[in-house]
């Protein structure tokens, strides 16, 4: 994917998403300003274009994903919030600007999130030139990356599991806070080009192309400066993680096999351009 491509379609996502989630007057007005603080705030929208790219990369227009690359965009958001709250990582600092708490309050923050967890279903569900059937098989696989086996699973070992986490109870956890909506965004956008026999090979190219932004995102993590990754330098502190318990060279090498199994997954195409977009050099 050449990079004013990428930029193209970023752009053309926010100005959906601040068109599904828009501004309200009266009671809400303070929950909808939250709620759009989490979900406009400046990021690369890699779940969004994973889907678009996914579509394309199977035939189809790009465009037909948007809506359901916005909906998984919708529950990142909200799972941000949740992950940033005193009770969870306590952190200040999310993609340059004060977490949503520290702005708006816990209460508010919290509501936000869950109202962004519901449209996310309502879009899902929403006019699409995705068949019906398909939309009904999304909605299921975004239940499943939110419930007892994916977001909410993986935090609660973030917080209470992790401590003496081996190699692969690390992968699983970074499965469920990372990669399964990685999954889900590829999956949705090969059902939007009409490609269900691709579904499979969309879900294994989102799991790697999600290990390998977790194992990036622990490498800053220790090796950058908040000002360059937009939120709270050392968060991670004493957990184990992939650079922990393979040092940054390991952790560096783990993450080239990581993006070599996403290209076997797929094949060059738009999938793996928007790969090497995402990771430059």
């Amino acid at each position: 994917m050449q990079e004013g491509a990428a930029e193209g379609r970023r752009e053309a996502v926010d100005r959906r998403l601040a068109t599904l989630v828009p501004e309200t007057a009266g009671a809400a007005a303070r929950l909808t300003e939250a709620a759009r603080y989490a979900l406009l705030a400046p990021g690369k929208r890699i779940r969004p274009l994973l889907a678009m790219a996914a579509a394309e990369h199977w035939g189809g227009d790009p465009s037909a994903a948007l809506d359901a690359g916005c909906a998984v965009e919708m529950v990142h958001a909200a799972s941000l919030i949740l992950d940033d709250l005193p009770s969870m990582d306590d952190a200040a600092l999310r993609r340059g600007r004060a977490t949503v708490h520290r702005v708006y309050g816990e209460d508010l923050a919290v509501l936000a999130a869950v109202a962004l967890l519901a449209r996310a279903f309502g879009v899902l569900s929403g006019p699409s030139t995705i068949a019906p059937e398909a939309r009904l098989r999304l909605s299921a696989e975004l239940a499943g990356a939110v419930g007892f086996e994916g977001l909410t699973a993986g935090q609660t070992r973030d917080l209470h599991q992790r401590n003496g986490t081996g190699l692969d109870d690390l992968a699983l956890l970074n499965r469920q806070k990372t990669g399964l909506l990685f999954e889900l965004a590829a999956v949705a956008g090969a059902l939007a080009a009409g490609a269900d026999g691709q579904v499979e090979a969309a879900r294994r190219f989102g799991e790697r192309l999600g290990a390998a932004f977790q194992i990036r995102d622990d490498l800053l993590d220790v090796e950058a400066e908040a000002a360059l990754t937009g939120k709270d330098a050392g968060q991670d502190g004493d957990k184990p993680t992939v650079v922990s318990l393979l040092g940054a060279e390991g952790a560096r090498a783990r993450l080239a096999t990581e993006l070599s199994a996403a290209q076997a997954a797929a094949g060059d195409g738009p999938l793996m351009r928007l790969a090497q977009w995402s990771f430059p050099g």
